[in-house]
């Protein structure tokens, strides 16, 4: 091969519903939590001693977390590292009560990407084992 042909592009690698629909609730909930960080910074509800600055440096950190693990998802550790994040979040509860209510709505949500994703994957593995499964029976 000269160094004037184009290299022929790399087949793209086939994802599944669970890695698509957890990355896509990574992807949103790194948003709001992120913008959770502004309102702990906002509202100085960070025990006494720690400035409140840190409300901002933990929203980012865990937005970059959560964005990270979204793109980590074709390992399996990181779906244990999503229910980690999630039980972070949680624990924000104990500063913003908000952050509970965020947290549960993003849990519920990241619970069903990957117990329904695996579940849409593991079928689709039949159907692709045996296409005579026109429906999936």
């Amino acid at each position: 091969m000269s160094p004037r042909e184009p290299r022929a592009p790399r087949p793209r690698r086939q994802r599944g519903a669970q890695e698509s629909l957890g990355a896509v609730v990574l992807g949103f909930e790194s948003i709001i939590v992120f913008l959770g960080g502004l309102v702990v910074y906002g509202l100085k509800v960070l025990p006494f001693g720690i400035e409140p600055w840190w409300g901002i440096v933990g929203g980012v950190v865990l937005a970059v977390a959560m964005v990270a693990v979204s793109g980590s998802l074709r390992h399996r550790w990181a779906l244990f590292a999503g229910w980690g994040l999630q039980v972070l979040l949680l624990l924000g509860g104990f500063l913003v009560p908000a952050l509970a209510v965020v947290a549960l709505i993003f849990g519920g949500m990241w619970a069903y990407a990957t117990i329904k994703g695996a579940a849409l994957d593991r079928a689709n593995a039949r159907r692709a084992a045996d296409p005579d499964l026109s429906n999936g029976e």
